[in-house]
C-alpha cells in the first residue's frame, strides 16, 4: 500500500508545478536548436561567403602584385564555380561514407586550408587546384548543412532557422566589402593568412554544435524505393535554376556597372557591393520568416515578383536611389531564396526526409549548372555587345520573371484539375 502511494506520488509530481518541466524541456529544445543554426550559419560563412565572395576584392592586389594575369584571374574565378557545381554532385555520396557531420567539419578545415595554400603563388595549377576545392568546399555546405539541421528543428520554425544558416553567405558577402579592405592594407599575403585564421576560428567554434546523430540521419537509405518527382517537384527544379540566372548580374557585374559602366569609379561601386552585402544578411532571415508565417509556397511566388522588379529596376532608372534598392534587394535574395526553396521542398515532400535531402541536392545542383552557365554566357553577351550592361539585367529580369510565371501556371493548373 505505501509502495503504491509512492508510486501515485511520484507521477503526479510534475502536476504540482503545471508546466514547469514542460518549459524547461522547451527551453533545452529551444538552447539546442539554436546552436545548430549557428553551427550552420558559421559552415555556410566559411564555406560559401568567404571561400567564395572575399576572391573577388582581392583580385586587382593579385593582379597588382603580378601573382597572376587579368586573363589568369578570370579563369581561377570560374574554377570555384566548377567546384561549387562538383561539390553539390558529390555531395550526398560523400555524406553517406562518413556521415554528414564528419564531411561538414571536414569541409570547413579543407576550406581554412585552402586559404593558407592560396597564401603563396606556387604556381597557376596550384591556384586552381584550391579555389576548384574551395568551391567543392561550399558545394558540399549547401546542400548538407540545412538538411542535418532541419530534421531536428520544428516545422512552425524551419524557415527563420533556415534563414540564420544561409545568413552566412550574406555575411561573407559584406567582409569580401569591409573586412577583406582592411586585410590588403597588411598585405596580399597576410590577407590570405587572416582569412584562414578566421576560417579555422569559425571551424573551432562550430565544431561540438552539431546535432549528435545528424550523421546517422544523413546516408541515404539504399533500401528505399526510387522516387518519381511530382511536377511542382520538377518546376521548383527549373525556378531554382532560373532564379541563378537573375542573380547573375548583380552579383558579378554590379561594381563595374557603376564603376566603369556609369563612370563613378570603383569606390562608388563598392559601396554598391557593400549594400548587396546588407542585404544578404538581413535577406533569409525576413524570407524564412515570411515563409513561416504564410506558407512558403505563397512566400516564393511573391519573392519572384519583388526580385523580378528588383533586378529590372537599373534598366529603367540609374539614380543613386534605384540603385541602391536594387543592390539591397537582389542582394537579400541571394542567400534569401534558399529557405524559401528549402521550405517548399519540405511541404511538398512532407514525410520523407531522406526524399527531402535528395530533392535539395537535386536543387543545388541546378542551381549550380544554371549560375555556371550564366556567369560564362553573360560575360560572352557582355563582350559581343560592347559592354551593354543594361541587356544583362534584362535577361537576369527575364528569368525570374519565367520562374514566376512557371510557378502560376503550376498553381493554375493544379487548381483546375
Amino acid at each position: 500500500m505505501t509502495n503504491a502511494d509512492t508510486k501515485r506520488q511520484i507521477e503526479t509530481r510534475p502536476h504540482q508545478r503545471p508546466g514547469s518541466n514542460a518549459r524547461s524541456t522547451s527551453q533545452a529544445t529551444s538552447q539546442q536548436t539554436w546552436r545548430y543554426a549557428v553551427a550552420g550559419l558559421s559552415a555556410s560563412l566559411v564555406g560559401l561567403g568567404l571561400a567564395r565572395f572575399s576572391y573577388t576584392p582581392l583580385i586587382p592586389a593579385l593582379i597588382a602584385a603580378k601573382w597572376f594575369s587579368p586573363s589568369d584571374v578570370v579563369y581561377l574565378g570560374a574554377a570555384n564555380l566548377a567546384g561549387y557545381l562538383a561539390g553539390a554532385l558529390a555531395a550526398r555520396a560523400l555524406a553517406s561514407r562518413i556521415g554528414a557531420v564528419r564531411a561538414l567539419r571536414a569541409m570547413m578545415l579543407l576550406a581554412t586550408l585552402s586559404f593558407f595554400a592560396s597564401s603563396t603563388p606556387v604556381s597557376f595549377t596550384w591556384f586552381f587546384a584550391w579555389r576548384f576545392l574551395s568551391g567543392l568546399t561550399g558545394g558540399i555546405i549547401m546542400v548538407l548543412a540545412a538538411s542535418v539541421i532541419l530534421p531536428h528543428t520544428a516545422a512552425a520554425r524551419r524557415g527563420i532557422v533556415g534563414g540564420v544558416i544561409f545568413a552566412g553567405v550574406g555575411l561573407g558577402v559584406a567582409a569580401s566589402g569591409t573586412l577583406v579592405p582592411l586585410l590588403l592594407q597588411q598585405g596580399l599575403q597576410q590577407s590570405w593568412y587572416g582569412l584562414g585564421v578566421l576560417s579555422a576560428l569559425l571551424t573551432l567554434a562550430s565544431w561540438w554544435n552539431w546535432p549528435a546523430d545528424a550523421s546517422n540521419d544523413a546516408a541515404p537509405s539504399h533500401q528505399a524505393k526510387p522516387h518519381r518527382a511530382s511536377p511542382a517537384e520538377r518546376a521548383l527544379l527549373l525556378q531554382y535554376g532560373l532564379n541563378a540566372v537573375a542573380l547573375v548580374p548583380h552579383m558579378v557585374f554590379i561594381v563595374d556597372f557603376v564603376a566603369r559602366g556609369l563612370g563613378q569609379g570603383i569606390a562608388a561601386g563598392s559601396r554598391y557591393w557593400v549594400l548587396y552585402g546588407l542585404g544578404a544578411i538581413v535577406g533569409p532571415l525576413l524570407t524564412g520568416h515570411l515563409g513561416d508565417r504564410s506558407g512558403f509556397g505563397p512566400a516564393l511566388r511573391a519573392a519572384f515578383l519583388i526580385e523580378a522588379a528588383a533586378v529590372l529596376l537599373p534598366t529603367v532608372s540609374t539614380a543613386p536611389l534605384s540603385l541602391i534598392v536594387s543592390s539591397v534587394v537582389v542582394g537579400g535574395f541571394t542567400p534569401g531564396i534558399v529557405p524559401l526553396v528549402l521550405g517548399r521542398i519540405h511541404e511538398l515532400v512532407p514525410h520523407s526526409t531522406e526524399r527531402q535531402r535528395s530533392t535539395w541536392s537535386h536543387a543545388t545542383t541546378s542551381f549550380a549548372l544554371f549560375q555556371a552557365a550564366a556567369a560564362y554566357g553573360f560575360s560572352w553577351i557582355y563582350a559581343q555587345t560592347g559592354g551593354d550592361y543594361l541587356v544583362l539585367f534584362g535577361l537576369g529580369g527575364a528569368a525570374v520573371v519565367l520562374a514566376l510565371a512557371i510557378d502560376l501556371a503550376l498553381a493554375l493548373t493544379t487548381r483546375e484539375a
